[in-house]
């Protein structure tokens, strides 16, 4: 080896040693940088011909192990998704309180309770009845109060998306404009793999929003998709866009259908000009995006609608009253005669009646409806699986009504006909005997505090009857346990809790409607709608209302309960795979001062180099 081929050699190893050096000095520098990768320099030989000449920095290469990243951010998501679920359901349970505590709802339900009890063996004391009616306010504000946090839980979750759109359109943008900066960049260079590292820091942040896909191409580059396969990024970028709808209430829900949603949806808005409606296409499924649109269009939704039905069945089971039809012939023909003269907008006709061929009876639910926009009603808007439910318009009289009921099931054999005044007759086919009616009996709200029956309308609906009414806009259940209110007039005059008629006056103590309020809210088997989660849409919960107030709460622990391990789980699977994934990417102190050492003893080593070349080159000339 020639003197200047041996200096070439040295020079380029104290190159390639100060390379190292700065890579070593980087890594130092920016061990606790987030998303940093730890970098080393490979150093490959010159060579000229068969003899080498040298050596030189080939590549900066990130030190990673890329399929436990691909795991990582997949459980990014599922952390994500598991940690804000349990935030949320967190602070559902502080709304239901801890049980036995003195502002839980199922305390406020047990001294309603209690002060109905004492009703029922004084009901002659006035201290007794301002019990009952202190407690039923307290209850009332209870469910007023709850709703409220429920629906501001909501708003909070309306909020959190808009937040994460915001990030998840930064991280894209981002993404894209390093997708275009690796474009024109040298590959294996420091400057290239610190880009690697600024993407993959955007890439983990959208990953904790949403569950992604990220598919790699050319010159470094990457392309960013949902998992159920929408394009996010790439070498340009989507933008999601999102329109809260502003304060949040029981009846804002979300529909596909523009018109009647009224809580705010996240559109993709591709860069060829392509809207993709992503909740519609249930394109998120993970991530902080889908827990929040879960709290906000399912969990929370739920929760109101136990709430509102607990408000709903306390109001009807003391104020709606039954009446069993007539019986009728006429000729041939077997039926009822009911009076309908009574029924309010949600009130109902009950009809039982057997199909003789098949031997299987069968119900059919006639509900008044006012507003005709609100037709035809499905089956669901009962409890009841197995009714078939009716909507009927009684604004054109009973003649209209008749005719309604005649198109409506005509399938049925059932004959329709108003004999007189508000009379409502149900008839079988006659000596078709197709037919044969069991029984009729309607259902209406009573409105008055001395109707002379039991029945009062205890709680209302602000200052209106609550009465079950379906309109074009839903059904007055939605929402009515951030209504419901003691009546003003019971208020005003508790007597009213044991007076249920003035002509001839109930006498004093008699404790009829007590022991009839108290046996209702106590004792009365009713049906619960399946959409509050109790039950199922087969077997609707049926039991009275504490029961049905206890599985509610008992559900919600579990419910909680559940959040929480899951959120435990999914830490330690995360943050296994995090560990996993710094022992090879995270930056080592101890073995960055080894490869010092050795970069230093080589730079020393090619210094010596120097120097005798040096010597040995003087030395020449003095010759």
């Amino acid at each position: 080896m020639s003197l200047t081929q041996a200096l070439a050699t040295a020079v380029s190893g104290m190159r390639v040693n100060q390379a190292g050096l700065s890579v070593v000095a980087a890594n130092v520098a920016n061990a606790e940088t987030p998303g940093w990768v730890r970098k080393t320099a490979t150093q490959v030989p010159v060579a000229s011909g068969p003899v080498g000449v040298g050596v030189r920095i080939a590549a900066i290469n990130r030190e990673l192990d890329q399929y436990i990243q691909r795991q990582m951010r997949m459980e990014s998501s599922g952390a994500s998704y598991a940690s804000m679920r349990a935030q949320f359901f967190e602070g559902l349970q502080s709304i239901y309180g801890r049980p036995g505590a003195s502002s839980t709802l199922e305390t406020a339900y047990n001294e309603f309770m209690s002060s109905l009890q004492v009703l029922t063996t004084n009901p002659e004391m006035a201290s007794a009845r301002s019990g009952v009616v202190n407690a039923a306010q307290v209850l009332a504000q209870q469910l007023n109060r709850m709703t409220g946090d429920i629906q501001s839980l909501r708003g909070d979750a309306e909020l959190g998306l808009a937040d994460a759109v915001t990030r998840a359109n930064e991280a894209m943008q981002r993404i894209m404009q390093i997708n275009r900066q690796l474009a024109t960049s040298s590959p294996g260079d420091a400057t290239t793999a610190n880009l690697l590292d600024q993407r993959d820091v955007y890439i983990d942040e959208l990953a904790k929003l949403m569950d992604i896909s990220v598919v790699a191409g050319d010159f470094n580059q990457i392309s960013v998709f949902t998992n159920s396969g929408i394009q996010l990024v790439g070498i340009n970028a989507s933008t999601l866009e999102f329109d809260p709808q502003g304060a949040m209430n029981p009846a804002a829900q979300w529909s596909s259908d523009p018109s009647l949603r009224t809580v705010g949806t996240i559109v993709l808005k591709g860069p060829n000009g392509s809207d993709v409606d992503l909740l519609a296409s249930n394109a998120i499924r993970s991530g902080e995006i889908a827990a929040y649109l879960e709290m906000r269009d399912e969990v929370l939704v739920q929760a109101q609608t136990q709430l509102d039905e607990i408000a709903a069945a306390m109001a009807r089971a003391l104020s709606d009253r039954t009446i069993d039809g007539t019986a009728v012939t006429v000729g041939p023909q077997a039926g009822f005669d009911i009076d309908v003269g009574s029924l309010v907008d949600g009130n109902s006709v009950r009809i039982s009646y057997t199909d003789v061929a098949s031997g299987q009876q069968r119900t059919i639910t006639l509900m008044r409806v006012d507003d005709p926009n609100a037709l035809p009603l499905p089956d669901s808007t009962t409890a009841d699986p197995n009714d078939r439910v009716v909507g009927v318009d009684f604004s054109g009289g009973m003649a209209s009504v008749v005719s309604q009921l005649t198109a409506a099931l005509s399938t049925t054999k059932l004959q329709f006909s108003n004999p007189a005044g508000n009379t409502l007759r149900v008839l079988d086919d006659g000596a078709a005997n197709k037919v044969d009616v069991d029984a009729v009996s309607a259902t209406y709200t009573v409105t008055s505090l001395t109707g002379g029956v039991p029945q009062l309308p205890f709680f209302v609906d602000g200052n209106a009857p609550y009465t079950g009414a379906i309109g074009a806009g839903g059904s007055q259940v939605v929402g009515f346990a951030g209504r419901i209110a003691v009546n003003a007039n019971l208020a005003a005059d508790p007597s009213r809790l044991f007076v249920f008629q003035t002509v001839p006056m109930t006498p004093s103590g008699d404790a009829t409607r007590p022991n009839f309020l108290y046996d209702q809210l106590n004792d009365a088997v009713l049906s619960f709608s399946p959409q509050t989660g109790i039950g199922a849409p087969a077997v609707p919960f049926s039991g009275s209302i504490h029961a049905f107030l206890r599985q509610v709460i008992s559900q919600q622990g579990a419910a909680a309960e559940a959040a929480a391990n899951l959120n435990q789980g999914q830490e330690v699977v995360f943050n296994a795979l995090q560990q996993r994934f710094n022992d090879s990417a995270a930056v080592n102190i101890d073995q960055e001062m080894a490869t010092l050492l050795s970069l230093q003893n080589a730079y020393a080593a090619n210094a010596r180099v120097l120097t005798t070349v040096k010597e040995m080159l003087d030395q020449l000339l003095r010759i």
